[in-house]
């Protein structure tokens, strides 16, 4: 009886420590496709009391430096994403974090593809609230963080909806 009542005892405590500590949240996952609509990644969206991280996993984008923004709208329309529209600016400003006048909300920094064709970055951001939705967009080439509007990245060749329109 002793070691039955200790069982359950020791079963409780277990119980309320899940209660008092949860399991970090996973996040969701949404996909990353390229202009053919293949996929070549995801994005794993955490949000938390301090705020959102993105989690940019990518498998079979080119080599290299490549910028990566936060578009206003949350489409993904291949194969030039054209449908994400331009870089979340909400406050209007310039673009770049190197531009006296910039820099727009969804500026992040550059990433690096290995030659491997893989890539894995954490991005913190703020909340993820557009009424249009939000994308994320990945460009061909770096972003030189300071040219207005787009800092000379390149052609658009990857996309992920992180948020869908309201409405």
């Amino acid at each position: 009886m002793l070691f039955r009542s200790a069982f359950l005892t020791a079963s409780l405590c277990a119980l309320a420590a899940c209660a008092t500590h949860p399991k970090a949240e996973e996040g969701r996952v949404v996909p990353l496709a390229d202009g053919a609509g293949q996929g070549v990644g995801t994005v794993t969206i955490v949000e938390s009391a301090s705020g959102t991280t993105l989690r940019l996993t990518v498998k079979g984008l080119p080599a290299g430096v490549h910028g990566v923004h936060l578009h206003e709208a949350g489409r993904c329309d291949g194969p030039d994403f054209k449908s994400a529209g331009a870089h979340w600016n909400p406050a209007g400003r310039q673009h770049g974090h190197l531009n006296p006048q910039g820099s727009h909300v969804g500026d992040l920094p550059n990433f690096t593809v290995s030659s491997l064709d893989v890539a894995t970055i954490d991005f913190a951001v703020g909340a993820l609230d557009n009424s249009q939705g939000m994308s994320l967009v990945v460009h061909a080439q770096p972003d030189d963080y300071r040219t207005d509007p787009s800092g000379n990245s390149g052609d658009r060749i990857a996309c992920a909806v992180l948020t869908a329109p309201r409405g």
